[in-house]
């Protein structure tokens, strides 16, 4: 069901639930920086005004920790002058701020060096429309209920077993912010191909990181859940009670020798290698040259088996826009398909650094969902965990070690050494690594316990082999 606080408010000169400006008063912003920027002599411009606002509450051992609310509030402007381009930002909404703000991207634009692909987004690319999609569920929650929920949290991961020695603590955090950007185009605005726009979203999350254990057989693990609604959260109980379980599980950990086998990545992390692909195949390292799938469109980079679709409508999700950053229009689209590159993921910048169009990925990817045509649906963790056969299954990594230049990836890893398709026992202090090119080709099956990541989406995934470096 709809939440009702998403429908547009009655009145636009009033605040949506929780923030201090209203919509109205927000469109007024934009037209004084770009009536500014106009009187200057700029025919070409952009301004967005946004506000943040939210709770962040942390407890640890029953004890309440921390308190936090946050509240910010920015304006930004962008001046083009011809292919010179400046920008400049405030938090002060007065009209002599503001206009001191595009006098500053002003002057900077008229000292830069000329850039022949930098500019508005094409007019045919701008959404003149965009649909509802339903991002904006605010929380109501004061410092005393969102303690309370951690606590419940917390206390959950301590009853699950008196193995459950100590915490890091648990969290509960209500985020929402709300935009309104708009352009000024040939010094005109309000008409077909001059952009503006603005919606309000919502982020909430809830977390745990039990510890289990004592002295060198010390375990730790973590659980949560992230929501754009607070009624679509998991319960504390369920979070806290699943966050002891894991913890519990790597109780007993041992190192491994070093060997060469299949590497299954649990699903959460699995979301990391649809990441390292998005990352890989992104305008600004495209046009760098800094990418190992450097002019992979049309390409299979993937085994031939897999899809991986973007879907920026999905109402509610946690990846959705109906305009990006740029307000570019959003479009669902194929982004792989049997293993083959069919687009990039570009800005307006990027796409003309190419000599391409832009995808409408400003500010990154929306909704993305990697599958396997080989994919059934009963192939569950178990049943991954019997492809998997004799190997490892990682569900943690650390480190950032992966070289996008050359593909080249390892990463700290822990998990459980697999047998005969069985959990055997838990293993830590190992690195795996390999090349993402080979580790792409290479994925042999993609489990069909689907985890949304935030704006990806991808089951279990099975790498048919890496190198272990363990004792």
């Amino acid at each position: 069901m709809k939440n009702p606080s998403q429908a547009p408010a009655a009145d636009p000169r009033l605040p949506l639930s929780g923030f201090q400006y209203a919509r109205a008063q927000f469109e007024e912003l934009v037209d004084l920086a770009l009536g500014h920027a106009k009187q200057l002599g700029a025919v070409d411009a952009a301004a967005e005004v946004s506000e943040g606002a939210g709770l962040s509450v942390s407890v640890r051992k029953g004890e309440l920790e921390n308190v936090e609310r946050n509240r910010d509030k920015s304006l930004g402007v962008t001046v083009y002058l011809g292919q010179r381009r400046g920008n400049a930002s405030t938090s002060d909404f007065s009209a002599a701020a503001v206009r001191q703000t595009v006098q500053a991207a002003y002057d900077i634009a008229r000292f830069t060096a000329e850039d022949p692909v930098a500019g508005l987004p094409d007019a045919q690319d701008v959404a003149d429309s965009y649909p509802d999609l339903d991002l904006f569920h605010p929380w109501s929650l004061d410092s005393e209920e969102a303690a309370r929920i951690a606590l419940a949290c917390e206390a959950a991961a301590f009853a699950t077993s008196r193995k459950i020695s100590n915490s890091e603590g648990a969290g509960v955090s209500a985020q929402q912010s709300h935009f309104f950007t708009a352009h000024l185009r040939g010094g005109e605005r309000g008409r077909p191909g001059i952009f503006s726009g603005g919606y309000a979203s919502s982020r909430h999350s809830l977390s745990v990181a039990p510890i289990a254990g004592r002295g060198a057989n010390m375990q730790r693990d973590y659980w949560y859940s992230s929501m754009r609604a607070p009624d679509e959260l998991a319960t504390p109980e369920a979070v806290g009670r699943y966050a002891a379980e894991r913890t519990l599980a790597r109780l007993n950990g041992r190192k491994i020798a070093t060997t060469e086998c299949p590497v299954l990545f649990e699903s959460p992390l699995a979301a990391g290698l649809l990441g390292s692909y998005v990352q890989a195949t992104s305008g600004g390292a495209l046009y760098r040259n800094t990418t190992f799938l450097h002019d992979s469109l049309g390409k299979r980079v993937m085994a031939k088996h897999l899809d991986i679709l973007e879907d920026p409508h999905v109402r509610n999700g946690k990846g959705s826009a109906p305009f990006d950053d740029e307000g570019v229009r959003t479009t669902k689209r194929q982004v792989l398909s049997a293993g083959r590159v069919q687009g990039y993921f570009l800005s307006t910048y990027s796409a003309r650094k190419l000599g391409m169009r832009t995808t409408g990925n400003a500010g990154g990817s929306h909704n993305l969902t990697l599958t396997s045509r080989l994919t059934q649906p009963d192939d569950d963790l178990r049943a991954m965990l019997k492809k998997l056969g004799r190997g490892l299954f990682v569900t943690e990594l650390m480190g950032q070690g992966v070289n996008y230049v050359t593909g080249d990836y390892s990463r700290g890893a822990s998990g459980y050494w697999v047998e005969n398709g069985e959990i055997a026992h838990p293993v830590h202090e190992i690195t795996i690594a390999g090349n993402l090119k080979d580790m792409l080709l290479g994925i042999e099956a993609v489990g069909a316990d689907a985890y949304n990541y935030g704006a990806k989406t991808t089951g279990s995934i099975l790498v048919n082999r890496m190198k272990i470096a363990g004792s």
